[in-house]
C-alpha cells in the first residue's frame, strides 16, 4: 500500500501522484468487495435500504478582519470563534455529527448487528477538520475506513473536492475536483481504502443536462474509475418515453450522448424525492424497504433497494433524533429480510444473480429528450446551441442550467457576480497553468488548483448575494494573483 503525505507545504495532498492513484483504481476494479461478517442473504430477502450522510463544510477567507488579507479557514472554525452570531452556536454539534459514525459502527458490530452506512465527506471539510485541530473527527474515521472489522459496514462515496455543482463548473476543472479527492482521500485513508470507493455522489445532487457536458460528466466519472453515481428521481427521464423512473429502487444506466454524437454510460442509483433531512434522520427509507416485495427484472425475482441521501449535521432531526432512530433500525434490520445494504454491495450481489447491465431501463438528464426531438447526435455543437436558444425562446419551462435537489433551485440565475470571476479564474488557470503542461507535483500548480476549486464551492451561490457572493469573489481574486505572480 502506498503511504502518501496528507499534507504537502500546509496544503492538502491534491495533486501530483497520479499514476499511484490510478493503480489503485485499477486495481479496485479486478477485486470483488471481501465477504463480510454481516453479509445479507440476498437470495431471500424482500427488500434493501441504503442510506448516505453528506457532510460538507466550505473553505472561506475568514482568518482575519480583511476580506483580502483574511487566512482561508473552514467555515466550521469560523462558526466555532464566533458562536454568538445566528445558528453558530451548532459549530460543537456539527464536529460530533462530523465524527459518530466512527463510534456507532464499531459499537453496533460489537453487539452482534449489521449496520451499513454511506459517507460523503467533501475535501474542504476534511481539510478544515485537520487545520483546525479536530485531528480526532478523521482519526475515528479512519477507524472505520481502514479496521476490517469496521469496514464492510462503510461504504464512501467519491465527490468532487471542493463541492463544485456540474452543470455550472467547467468540465475541465471538474474532472481534477474529481481527481484531488481522490488523491486527498488515499492521502488520509490510503490506497487500499481507494480501491473500494466505487459509487460517485454529485454535489447537491447536480446532474447536468446539457448534453455536451453531461457527456463529459459521465466520461470524467468512467475515466476516474467509478462504477456507478447517485441521481435524484426528479433529475432524470427515461430514455424510451420521456418518464421519470417508474421503478426508482432498481437501478437504471444512465446514458449521455454529446452533440458530436459520442455516448457514454455509468450504472445509477436512484435517491427518492426531495432534499428534507428528515427522511434519513429518521430512517425512513428503511420502514419503506419493509412494505416492499420481491420485483420481476429479466425473469429473476430481485429485492428492491430504497435509496436516500442527506446532510449529515444540518436541522435538530438529523442532529438530536438520528442517532437513536440509526441503532433502532439497524438492530431491526440485522438478519431480517428487509437489511440494510450499501450501494456497491447491493450491486454485487445483483450481478452475480445473473442481472446485467442491459437489463436495466435507460434514463438520460431530465429535459434532453425536447433537445433530441429537434436534431441528431452528430449534427454538431453549433446546431445544439441553435435548438437550444430556440427552446428557451418556445417552452419557458426548457433551460439546460442542470436538475438538483429540488427543481425551483438555479446555480446559475442570479450569480452573474460569482460566476464571472469563477470562469475568468478557470479560464486564468487552464491557459497559464494546465495548457503549458506544468507539473502536477509543482508546488505553484497545488497552490493555484486549491485556490480554484476552494472558489467553486456551491455555498458562493446558493445563498443569495451578500457575504458568501463576497466570499467567492475574494477567492476567484487570489486565484488570479497567484497565477499573475507565479506563472506570467
Amino acid at each position: 500500500m502506498a503511504n502518501l503525505p496528507e499534507l504537502i507545504d500546509g496544503l492538502p495532498n491534491i495533486c501530483g501522484s497520479e499514476a499511484t492513484i490510478d493503480q489503485a483504481i485499477q486495481s479496485g476494479k479486478e477485486k470483488p468487495l471481501a465477504q463480510s461478517p454481516g453479509a445479507v442473504d440476498f437470495n431471500n430477502i424482500r427488500a434493501a435500504c441504503a442510506v448516505a450522510l453528506h457532510q460538507h463544510q466550505p473553505l472561506i477567507p475568514a482568518g482575519g478582519d480583511d476580506l483580502q488579507t483574511a487566512a482561508i479557514i473552514s467555515n466550521l472554525q469560523y462558526m466555532m470563534e464566533h458562536q454568538d452570531i445566528g445558528d453558530n452556536h451548532n459549530a460543537p454539534t456539527f464536529v460530533w455529527c462530523y465524527k459518530r459514525m466512527g463510534e456507532f459502527i464499531p459499537q453496533l458490530i460489537h453487539e452482534g448487528k449489521s449496520p451499513r452506512v454511506m459517507l460523503e465527506y467533501s475535501g474542504t471539510l476534511l481539510y478544515g477538520l485537520r487545520q483546525m485541530g479536530e485531528g480526532h473527527v478523521l482519526d475515528a474515521l479512519q477507524g472505520i475506513t481502514m479496521n476490517p472489522d469496521y469496514n464492510w459496514a462503510v461504504e464512501w462515496l467519491g465527490m468532487p473536492w471542493g463541492h463544485a455543482v456540474a452543470p455550472s463548473t467547467p468540465v475541465q476543472d471538474y474532472r481534477l475536483h474529481v481527481q484531488a479527492f481522490q488523491h486527498h482521500f488515499a492521502a488520509l485513508f490510503g490506497t487500499e481504502a481507494l480501491e473500494r470507493v466505487r459509487g460517485f455522489s454529485p454535489s447537491e445532487m447536480a446532474l447536468p443536462n446539457h448534453p455536451d457536458v453531461a457527456y463529459e460528466f459521465v466520461k470524467t466519472l468512467n475515466d476516474c474509475g467509478y462504477q456507478w453515481v447517485l441521481v435524484q428521481e426528479h433529475s432524470v427521464e427515461q430514455t424510451d418515453n420521456g418518464w421519470h423512473p417508474q421503478r426508482p429502487h432498481l437501478p437504471h444506466r444512465l446514458v449521455c450522448t454529446n452533440s458530436k454524437g459520442e455516448t457514454a454510460s455509468i450504472l445509477a442509483l436512484v435517491k427518492t424525492q426531495g432534499s428534507d433531512t428528515k427522511l434519513v434522520a429518521q430512517m425512513q427509507p428503511w420502514y419503506e424497504a419493509q412494505g416492499l416485495q420481491r420485483w420481476e427484472l429479466a425473469g429473476k425475482q430481485v429485492p428492491p433497494l430504497v435509496t436516500q441521501i442527506a446532510d449529515g449535521e444540518n436541522g435538530g432531526v438529523m442532529m438530536n433524533e438520528f442517532p437513536d432512530k440509526f441503532f433502532e433500525a439497524v438492530h431491526g434490520a440485522s438478519g431480517s429480510d428487509t437489511p440494510l445494504m450499501n450501494g456497491s454491495e447491493y450491486l454485487e450481489q445483483l450481478f452475480a444473480m445473473g442481472i446485467k447491465e442491459s437489463d436495466l431501463t435507460e434514463v438520460r438528464p431530465v429535459q434532453q429528450g425536447k433537445i433530441w426531438e429537434q436534431m441528431q447526435p452528430g449534427d454538431g455543437p453549433e446546431k445544439l446551441a441553435k435548438v437550444i436558444e430556440e427552446l428557451k425562446q418556445s417552452d419557458h419551462q426548457f433551460h439546460v442550467d442542470g436538475a438538483s435537489w429540488t427543481n425551483d433551485l438555479s446555480w446559475v440565475k442570479g450569480y452573474d457576480n460569482v460566476l464571472g470571476p469563477m470562469e475568468e479564474a478557470s479560464s486564468a488557470f487552464y491557459e497559464n497553468v494546465l495548457k503549458p503542461g506544468t507539473s502536477s507535483d509543482d508546488p505553484r500548480y497545488r497552490n493555484a488548483l486549491f485556490h480554484l476549486m476552494s472558489s467553486q464551492t456551491s455555498c458562493y451561490r446558493y445563498w443569495g448575494q451578500g457575504l458568501w457572493t463576497d466570499y467567492g469573489r475574494e477567492i476567484c481574486r487570489r486565484v488570479m494573483a497567484i497565477i499573475e505572480h507565479d506563472f506570467g
